[in-house]
């Protein structure tokens, strides 16, 4: 079934602050609720407005599960990477060599009552991103998938 005009406009302007949202709850999931699933539930989301302001065979033109499989497989890929580092760092698995290191992600947290900053945390910003893109691309396949099998059909 294809929607009207209004829904479609609604969902295609939409998509982009639910994307740049999720994204936001992703990097700040170490100063504040939220983190990497939830960031990438959020910008799931997006896509799952897609669908419904669609018919499946439209949206698959853009949203290609082959494409949100290799999301997911780059998610993991950099979770298990970023855990392995700490291994060859001499510490433990998922070791926050990072923290405290300075560069990236790994400025010193100020004492005292402070906000945080986006570059501080070590190794757990890099994990929520790679949390972030790993659920992104599952929860759209699922999406995809439970979507595949409706069909239209003529009134």
């Amino acid at each position: 079934m294809n929607m009207t005009k209004i829904v479609r406009t609604t969902a295609d302007l939409f998509y982009p602050f639910c994307l740049v949202f999720g994204l936001y709850v992703v990097l700040h999931g170490h100063l504040t609720p939220g983190g990497g699933f939830q960031g990438g539930a959020v910008m799931a989301t997006g896509a799952a407005l897609l669908l419904v302001s669609r018919r499946y065979e439209d949206i698959t033109r853009s949203l290609r599960q082959n494409t949100m499989k290799l999301c997911e497989a780059v998610g993991l890929l950099m979770f298990i990477t970023a855990g392995l580092a700490g291994l060859f760092a001499g510490g433990a698995f998922l070791y926050n060599g990072l923290a405290g290191a300075g560069g990236l992600f790994g400025e010193p947290v100020a004492f005292g009552a402070n906000p945080g900053g986006l570059n501080t945390a070590g190794l757990i910003p890099l994990l929520n991103i790679a949390v972030g893109i790993e659920v992104l691309g599952g929860l759209t396949v699922i999406l995809l998938y439970m979507l595949s099998g409706v069909k239209e059909t003529e009134p």
